[in-house]
């Protein structure tokens, strides 16, 4: 019997590739195979572009009103304390969302995952200034929070499935980099035009910057490669994070997430009250350029990529913590340029330890990975949530000093637990 070129070459009418075992699609083969992009390669640089650009829309909107807290605060009439929960109602609408983003990421692809979020979250952020009343201004920014969750909640992950294993950890510090940038134009845009024309117009406008970059996002993409779909329910993705947690080495980064952005987030959240109080009763457009102290964040992570594939992950983590807390002590002084130069190094500190944690939190499981990166997301805003908040009970009841006591206190835990991560290298 005469055999068909094609059958004699084991592949069907169907573009299967016959096996003993029955047939592997071409598209499957070539899945099982991918490596991710290299570094030096176009689509490797196309997708960090393109995750700044939904880092910018993230997290200027998320952090937008961080800078204007007083401003907002006098206008709605409401506590130091209470005007800190706009920010803690959206990263907590964000920790809620992470893991269902993460489900929704498995089945849809990430990439169409994250461009339904930022879609969803820029829409919102468009409203949010408009909201009448502080009760409705929280409903918006749990809802906001929520739709932006897609984002870090996936972006670790696609990264992790795009991008050539041996510079993961340096795509993960060029993304958390993009992040840096995006709560920098954030509360720099913010502050100036809340001095002039208020709160709204302010973060109004942070909001159509968004738009811009969600396009963008939408426009550079490359297609994806390394994303399989397959559906997940909600029995197996219950039963991954219960896995998770029982894993002292995955427990140990999102308790890093948690401390390190609980103090952050306290100690940016307040420091506006401080500056414009007594002695150095400074304007919400002035302090607003306080924040350029993000720019060493942006450097610093992008660095401890580098430094963690020379020294370990875990060697890094720990000299992180502790420029954190180095740099919060500093700020302590009455001169401003010594506060100055204490917050660059707590900004520094904070960055590099979060790129290193959240890509390890990545890279430290090959199963349901995107539910740990989540899990990290979670622990991380709950973190934002819970210690922004007390951070102003601390700073009403005990002034500067009481708030960096807490703030040093957590990232110190933090430190001495991270001991566990540096176990390992990998």
């Amino acid at each position: 019997m005469r055999v068909a070129p094609d059958e004699a070459a084991g592949i069907t009418s169907r573009g299967a590739v016959r096996t003993c075992g029955g047939s592997v699609t071409i598209k499957q083969e070539a899945q099982q195979t991918w490596t991710g992009h290299r570094k030096d390669s176009v689509e490797y640089r196309r997708i960090l572009i393109a995750l700044l650009g939904a880092g910018i829309a993230t997290f200027a909107q998320l952090y937008s009103p961080q800078g204007i807290l007083p401003r907002l605060a006098d206008d709605l009439h409401v506590s130091a304390a209470a005007s800190g929960l706009v920010i803690s109602a959206s990263t907590i609408g964000l920790a809620v969302a992470v893991l269902p983003w993460s489900l929704v990421a498995d089945r849809i692809g990430r990439v169409r995952a994250m461009r339904i979020a930022l879609v969803a979250a820029t829409v919102l952020g468009l409203v949010m200034p408009w909201s009448p009343w502080f009760s409705s201004l929280m409903v918006v920014r749990i809802l906001e929070g929520a739709a932006l969750g897609g984002i870090p909640a996936i972006a670790v992950t696609y990264l992790n499935e795009e991008v050539d294993a041996r510079h993961a950890a340096i795509a993960a510090g060029s993304y958390v980099s993009g992040t840096s940038i995006g709560g920098l134009l954030g509360r720099l845009v913010a502050a100036p035009i809340a001095d002039v024309a208020g709160w709204r117009i302010g973060t109004f406008v942070v909001a159509v910057m968004a738009a811009l970059a969600t396009a963008t996002f939408f426009w550079i993409t490359p297609p994806p490669r390394g994303f399989t779909p397959h559906s997940v329910s909600i029995r197996q993705v219950a039963r991954a994070t219960l896995e998770h947690l029982r894993s002292p080495r995955l427990v140990v980064l999102y308790v890093q997430g948690c401390l390190l952005m609980g103090g952050f987030v306290a100690t940016y959240n307040y420091l506006a009250f401080r500056l414009e109080a007594a002695p150095f009763n400074m304007p919400v457009g002035l302090t607003s350029l306080l924040f350029l102290a993000y720019l060493a964040g942006t450097v610093s992570s992008r660095a401890s990529g580098d430094l963690a594939a020379r020294w370990g992950r875990g060697t890094v983590l720990i000299a992180s913590t502790m420029m954190m807390i180095a740099g919060i002590c500093i700020t302590l002084s009455s001169s401003l340029p010594v506060i100055i130069v204490g917050l660059v190094i707590f900004t520094a500190g904070f960055f590099a330890a979060h790129s290193i944690a959240s890509g390890w939190a990545g890279a430290r499981t090959t199963r349901n990975r995107s539910q740990s990166t989540s899990l990290y997301n979670c622990w991380y805003y709950t973190g934002s949530s819970v210690f922004g908040y007390l951070g102003g009970v601390a700073w009403l009841h005990y002034g500067w000093g009481g708030l960096v006591t807490m703030v040093a206190g957590i990232a110190l835990v933090a430190a001495v637990w991270a001991l566990f991560a540096a176990r390992g290298r990998s």
